[in-house]
């Protein structure tokens, strides 16, 4: 597995108590999806968890191309932070990163800063991922959000904020300092994606990857009334959740 800014201390096989919590849990929630390294769980264990409810996302591994086809027939239909702790498309191995943009059934998320990710990468995977599944947005955000905080802790370990990235001491990588409305700018003003696209890749296909576009991620009879208003210049006016109205010049709901 990589670890990434993850303690190896903590990275182990998915025990039978495990499996057991992960289900119990799925059935208390409307969605739960977890990361997997395919190096520390078995197929079976995925096909039972998938067949339970739970969403199982690739990620942190050093797998390669057929054990990812083998882990997605199970059921795994995500790939976590496409590019970013994975093997790589190498000429006689295509990694996981091969198998995300390759495997039509995979979602995968892409965190769409310019840090992690070079954006002639980004351009190379869209127009190369099959589907029907997609590329979607995702922050990997993290403490910092919507702070004026320059380091936090995670499990005893000092992250730090520079720079528009956040890293451990030695320079690793540590999540994102990330919000989704920049992820769509960038989307949007840097690799060129048309503002509708970028829009949907940050709300209907993250709903269709872990199965609730009957819901979330677009404008219907019976979705939800979870709606952002956007400036012309993407920032943000108005946020309503449940239509009721969370952010923004007064209040009231929508209608």
């Amino acid at each position: 597995a990589r670890k990434g800014a993850h303690d190896p201390a903590l990275i182990r096989p998915i025990t039978d108590a495990d499996q057991a919590m992960l289900i119990a849990a799925r059935q208390k929630l409307p969605v739960l999806l977890t990361t997997i390294a395919p190096e520390s769980v078995e197929p079976a264990r995925v096909a039972a968890l998938t067949k339970a409810g739970v969403i199982v996302s690739l990620g942190h591994s050093d797998t390669g191309y057929a054990t990812a086809s083998a882990f997605a027939a199970a059921g795994a239909s995500m790939v976590t932070h496409l590019f970013n702790a994975m093997s790589q498309i190498g000429n006689r191995e295509p990694g996981l990163a091969g198998a995300a943009i390759d495997i039509g059934t995979l979602s995968a998320g892409l965190i769409a800063d310019g840090i992690h990710v070079d954006p002639a990468t980004i351009k190379i995977a869209l127009r190369a991922k099959q589907g029907p599944a997609r590329i979607v947005l995702v922050t990997d955000a993290m403490a910092t959000i919507g702070t004026d905080m320059t380091s936090f802790t995670l499990n005893g370990r000092t992250i730090y904020r520079r720079h528009g990235s956040l890293r451990l001491g030695d320079g690793t990588l540590a999540g994102a300092d990330l919000d989704m409305i920049s992820a769509i700018r960038f989307t949007h003003r840097v690799i060129g994606v048309e503002l509708s696209e970028a829009l949907r890749m940050a709300s209907l296909y993250p709903a269709q990857a872990i199965g609730q576009s009957h819901r979330l991620g677009r404008f219907a009879n019976g979705t939800a009334a979870d709606i952002v208003a956007l400036s012309d210049d993407l920032d943000p006016k108005g946020v309503w959740i449940g239509g009721e109205k969370v952010f923004g010049a007064g209040y009231g709901t929508a209608h």
